[in-house]
């Protein structure tokens, strides 16, 4: 057995922040597409993700800027966490996985997100560890991040392990550490990289 490390974004659910950028917008789709730049692909989301920002101080920095709709803090909360939608077919392939491999979630996230998603995501609850950006500083762009998971099980070697990740500069990422990485695009295709990892590293699921 082996061990499978699963992206949450764009693998296990969709996202769409354009969802809490048009929820909130005090000026429409023109408002939503500043506040998506300004809190949703920026370096200030990145260090949200990383854990140096608090969900307190990004709560606040939402609510104080007047390009963000009047609201309580609880629904400003509520619209930000409410952007997923559970993929098709992803509970089966997971459960799949499961009864072959160990399953670990790796996501970069922040913490707001994360309860959300493992309150509202069942699937989640296969995998029996979590590496989450917010908790140990490293994005998975970041080579450091998946050497601290090889750190983790010192006594396996990186050819046990695979990503499947959507983004292309994560998979080099962790290639650049030995570990198997398959861009993910849709499941079928994930599941045959893995039957093709399984192979290649002569492991018995």
């Amino acid at each position: 057995m082996g061990i499978v490390l699963l992206d949450i974004g764009n693998v296990i659910v969709d996202v769409d922040f354009h969802r809490f950028c048009m929820s909130v917008s005090t000026d429409g789709e023109s408002g939503a597409e500043k506040l998506y730049r300004r809190y949703c692909a920026s370096e200030e989301k990145n260090l949200f993700d990383r854990g140096f920002t608090s969900p307190r101080e990004y709560l606040s920095a939402m609510a104080s800027d007047p390009e963000v709709m009047n609201m309580p803090a609880g629904e400003l909360r509520r619209l930000w966490q409410d952007i997923f939608t559970l993929k098709p077919g992803v509970a089966e392939a997971a459960a799949r996985l499961q009864q072959r491999h160990t399953l670990w979630i790796m996501s970069d996230t922040d913490p707001l997100h994360f309860v959300y998603l493992l309150d509202n995501i069942p699937v989640l609850k296969l995998a029996t560890r979590f590496w989450l950006s917010y908790e140990h500083g490293w994005l998975k762009r970041e080579s450091e991040a998946f050497r601290e998971v090889l750190a983790a099980e010192a006594d396996r070697p990186a050819s046990d392990f695979i990503l499947l990740d959507d983004r292309e500069d994560n998979c080099r990422s962790a290639e650049s550490c030995g570990i198997a990485a398959h861009r993910f695009t849709a499941w079928p295709r994930a599941l045959d990289a893995v039957r093709e990892w399984e192979s290649s590293s002569h492991l018995q699921p």
